[in-house]
């Protein structure tokens, strides 16, 4: 197209300088749209990203449906990159080449379900508790409890309202806190056949799944 504007420019006639292109003399005069149309969701874009600066075009495309701005993956993803938003790069930490196997690593899905805490607060300075729960094998989020305290009494409610619609797990790999070595607990595990995998002091990478879980959780 470039090439027959070029030509017109040095004196050739329109429909000649299309005929020698092989170009449509209707495509001189088109002008793109899309960026006209793809304004308003780049100005939503950029107001996610500011507000979730650790969030992709993948995360910031389900607001964007919220919002009734209904658009695909790869058209998001070009959007997104075309705009010049990126995700911040984590700082890189200094890592150690080690072979560590994890302990009774999950092979299929309800085998070792994997849960620890998050700690939040809210505006009136009230401290928030989150129990996560997960599935380690397909990564599944299987509960969220949140209260101002949480006992072991209540990951044990939470934990019978989970088996009761998906079934006993082998295995809950948790680390070393209180609430996860308390007698109560111990006990109930004992009485239905649960293993409790605890971490090695110092090792949070034993709970690995759940740990990169409650990073994204943190996030959001």
């Amino acid at each position: 197209m470039d090439l027959a504007r070029y030509a017109i420019g040095r004196g050739v006639t329109q429909r000649r300088a299309c005929t020698l292109m092989e170009v449509a003399r209707s495509g001189l005069d088109y002008q793109c749209k899309m960026a006209g149309k793809d304004r308003p969701i780049v100005s939503a874009m950029r107001n996610y990203s500011r507000l979730y600066p650790r969030f992709g075009s993948r995360r910031i495309r389900i607001f964007l449906a919220r919002d009734g701005m209904r658009i695909g993956r790869d058209r998001s993803a070009l959007v997104w990159a075309a705009a010049g938003l990126q995700v911040p790069a984590k700082k890189p930490r200094k890592r150690y080449r080690t072979h560590r196997p994890q302990p009774f690593a999950a092979t299929a899905p309800n085998e070792v379900w994997a849960y620890d805490f998050v700690f939040d607060g809210c505006g009136n300075v009230q401290k928030l508790k989150c129990l996560t729960l997960i599935d380690e094998f397909t990564k599944e989020s299987l509960a969220i409890d949140v209260a101002g305290t949480i006992r072991s009494t209540r990951v044990v409610k939470v934990l019978k309202e989970v088996i009761q619609k998906r079934g006993n797990p082998k295995v809950l790999r948790s680390d070393n806190g209180p609430e996860f070595v308390s007698t109560a607990l111990l006990a109930w595990a004992t009485e239905n056949g649960l293993t409790n995998m605890l971490n090695e002091p110092g090792k949070p990478w034993q709970n690995g799944t759940n740990e990169s879980f409650n990073g994204k959780l943190r996030d959001e």
